[in-house]
């Protein structure tokens, strides 16, 4: 019982006070000269999306946590690896917030950095897809559209893959090691960086119709619930992640936020032009 309780209280509290932080954070960004301030929120359907969207990108996440877990068992250990990753994973939301708050100052560098974020989530499509025609029985009739919308994520991604590979590193969710305390909660710092590099950057298209301060806190809400689950029952946690139902959504959802950033980019680009 202590083994489970203090990780999930620890859990708890540390969304708690990265959510805290977040008010005083967004209150520091504001004391900079902007055109448009960031209105401070909490609006239900802002925290929704934000919790949705971060426990479909976190799949990977997900799997090497609890390879991470295995192979460093024990209460002090898990402490370790909520801490680093929810500070890792609080750090990298700030960071894309920095990065957004600043480019939407000059719109073309905003259109450059919509761009990309929206052939980050296109390849996250093609990754749910892929993983979905796995799980998908060749008999079924679902199958044959999943696979058109898989090939035609294929080809455009493969046309970007040169650039994109550049500016969004892979890192392997099986290569889990034992380390000390120390170490631990300084990789497990990385690891949302390392792994959710291509999910904060998938972000920013949807900075312009919902409250950032509410989706920061449903990503967070969402990390403090995966982090949970793994602590419980790291297996199934895993397992949920990657059902059909919740890869199909996600592929789809993925595509839908792709689309509305490039129609965000032409928008921009006509403002421009006038």
């Amino acid at each position: 019982m202590r083994e489970q309780g203090i990780p999930l209280i620890l859990t708890f509290v540390t969304f708690l006070a990265i959510s805290a932080l977040i008010f005083l954070f967004v209150n520091l960004l504001n004391l900079f000269p902007a055109r448009e301030k960031i209105i401070i929120s909490l609006r239900p359907q802002d925290i929704l999306i934000g919790l949705t969207i971060y426990l479909k990108t976190s799949i990977d996440f997900a799997i090497f946590i609890g390879n991470l877990m295995h192979t460093n068992p024990g209460v002090k250990k898990r402490i370790a690896i909520e801490i680093g990753t929810a500070l890792g994973n609080a750090a990298g939301t700030f960071l894309v917030l920095i990065i957004w708050y600043f480019l939407k100052q000059v719109p073309l560098l905003l259109m450059i950095m919509i761009i990309i974020a929206a052939l980050v989530l296109l390849r996250m499509a093609e990754e749910s897809f892929e993983e979905l025609l796995l799980k998908l029985n060749s008999g079924r009739k679902i199958r044959k559209p999943v696979l058109f919308i898989e090939q035609q994520l294929s080809f455009i991604n493969s046309v970007f893959k040169p650039i994109l590979g550049k500016i969004i590193p892979d890192m392997s969710i099986t290569n889990a090691k034992t380390m000390s305390f120390g170490t631990l909660i300084l990789f497990s710092l990385t690891i949302p960086f390392i792994l959710g590099l291509d999910d904060f950057a998938g972000y920013i298209p949807l900075f312009s119709i919902v409250n950032v301060v509410g989706f920061a806190i449903g990503v967070f809400f969402g990390h403090m619930i995966l982090n949970a689950g793994l602590f419980i029952a790291p297996n199934i946690t895993s397992k949920v992640v990657r059902t059909p139902v919740v890869l199909a959504i996600g592929g789809i959802a993925f595509v839908g936020i792709a689309c509305f950033g490039f129609y965000e980019v032409v928008k921009l680009a006509f403002t421009l032009l006038r």
